[in-house]
């Protein structure tokens, strides 16, 4: 049975649940509830397991904030023996459109600190990233704030879509691989 690794980077507590920087823990949890899954809290996260034809997702959504994500995700990879190439890192991204997508297979981590504790604690720049354009609508000074921020509720109006798009993209990764999933969804 292939395992696989679907990280969701966001940060604890309710006054972070809806702000934009939490869209990883979002799709997750939009993910969860669709098909019933529920989360229970572990060693550095909230975790869940969902099978689909022979394979294993397990969804984590660590518990140590956003900057320090790399200590959760480099030990369940550990835990559960899935090799690098079956991570799948969720991350919010202020360079791209609301609601874009972006998949790829490496990269920098593009000032994101969740991005770069991951890199730091895996030794590695080569993992699998899924970034979820968040736009940067913000005015000069103010990024903190935008990020942290709550959706508009236009992005409100249109999340449910890209959330079904999301998972869409996320059994593709496991049934399809990388670069099919990469052809089917970037930029869409």
């Amino acid at each position: 049975m292939k395992k696989y690794l679907i990280v969701g980077l966001g940060n604890i507590g309710d006054k972070y649940e809806n702000t934009r920087h939490n869209i990883g823990f979002k799709i997750l949890d939009f993910f969860a509830k669709k098909e019933g899954l529920t989360f229970e809290t572990q060693k550095l996260g909230d975790v869940t397991e969902y099978k689909l034809k022979g394979r294993t997702f397990i969804f984590l959504k660590p518990s140590t904030y956003m900057n320090l994500s790399g200590k959760a995700v480099l030990y369940w990879l550990t835990k559960e023996k899935i090799p690098l190439e079956n991570l799948l890192v969720i991350t919010d991204d202020l360079n791209l459109p609301f609601g874009s997508i972006r998949v790829k297979a490496k990269g920098s981590d593009g000032g994101h600190n969740g991005l770069k504790d991951i890199q730091d604690k895996l030794n590695t720049t080569k993992y699998n990233r899924y970034r979820f354009g968040i736009s940067d609508t913000f005015s000069k000074g103010r990024q903190v704030d935008y990020v942290l921020g709550e959706w508009t509720e236009e992005e409100n109006d249109k999340l449910n879509e890209r959330l079904e798009k999301s998972v869409e993209l996320i059994k593709s990764f496991g049934l399809a691989g990388l670069s099919n999933t990469m052809n089917s969804f970037n930029g869409k």
